[in-house]
């Protein structure tokens, strides 16, 4: 998610803790829980921080060993100590627990998002993204604030208000779940294109009932359509480009990395009197006609790199980034 929905739900889980008769009964320890349970909600994303060293660095391990397995309880450590530090006579049991939920819960609402996370790690490496939930949710956003400004106002008690937020959005995962996983595996239905083999799947937006659809037909081809009312409508159609010099591209560390955080990468190359264009582009985001999540690769006619690009960008700014004027 988000990191401003990731901080309501910080600010929710604190109200949540007032179930705990423990939590309820003193202050202190609710003040204790509430700075636990938001820093637990964002710790995981700590990673960010690898942008400062490079965007490939950052892509690669974003949501990768930071949402590890190992370190939910690396991060509750952490977090619990410093609190045991700052705080006298702390049941520490009790906020151990809070913060933990707080920092599993980060990393499961990150599972049902496209972007997905390694949260296998140790056992495995494999992105899992369940792409059923949108990176924003308004529903699940706003309907923390709302329990959040109700409690904040003294108006509704938070052992009431919020076991019934969270029931009603334990509900509204499962119903998106359900809802996901009849419309993808009926997709092929509803398009008239369906030949055997191919494979669809279904991303989600902001918007309730629109999805973006990602059709991979090979390991070269893939169609990209929207989902609404029933009906697809497919939008693009793209061809990946099979070159030596795509070849050659995948030895460069900020290919890699990008080739090792998403399998629905489509190169295109572009030939040039220098050499070679390589653009590698993440055909699941597409905005305003564009793919914009991409790697790019100049490389001479030798295949020597002469500049280089990862991350997000759009046509128009790509050639900022690039540093080499190859006019």
């Amino acid at each position: 998610m988000d990191t401003g929905t990731h901080l309501v739900i910080g600010l929710g889980l604190a109200g949540l803790a007032y179930i705990d008769p423990v939590v309820a009964a003193d202050p202190v320890v609710a003040t204790a829980v509430l700075i636990g349970t938001v820093a637990g909600s964002q710790a995981p994303d700590a990673d960010t921080l690898l942008r400062l060293k490079n965007n490939a660095v950052y892509i690669k391990n974003h949501r990768g060993i930071s949402h590890s397995l190992p370190a939910l309880f690396l991060w509750t450590a952490a977090i619990s100590g410093a609190l045991w530090l700052f705080f006298d006579g702390l049941p520490m049991l009790h906020v151990t627990m809070w913060v933990f939920i707080a920092v599993a819960f980060h990393v499961f609402t990150d599972l049902f998002n496209t972007y997905g996370t390694q949260a296998l790690r140790p056992f495995s490496e494999r992105w899992v993204s369940w792409n059923i939930i949108h990176i924003f949710d308004p529903f699940i956003f706003l309907a923390h604030v709302v329990a959040i400004f109700l409690w904040s106002m003294r108006l509704v008690d938070p052992a009431v208000a919020f076991p019934l937020l969270y029931g009603l959005i334990a509900v509204y995962y499962a119903w998106r779940s359900w809802h996901h996983h009849r419309l993808e595996s009926t997709l092929y239905r509803q398009d008239p294109e369906y030949a055997p083999g191919d494979k669809y799947t279904l991303i989600p937006t902001v918007h309730l009932y629109h999805w973006q659809v990602v059709k991979q037909k090979n390991d070269t081809t893939f169609s990209l359509g929207e989902y609404r009312n029933g009906r697809i409508k497919w939008v693009d159609h793209v061809k990946c480009d099979c070159h030596p010099a795509v070849d050659a591209s995948k030895a460069h560390p900020n290919i890699a990395s990008f080739l090792y955080f998403t399998s629905f990468a489509c190169a295109d190359v572009k030939e040039h009197g220098w050499g070679y264009e390589v653009r590698w582009a993440d055909v699941r985001y597409r905005h305003r006609k564009q793919y914009p999540f991409v790697a790019v690769l100049r490389m001479d006619k030798s295949f020597e790199t002469l500049d280089s690009y990862v991350g997000w960008v759009n046509d128009t700014r790509l050639e900022k980034k690039l540093r080499v004027d190859m006019n």
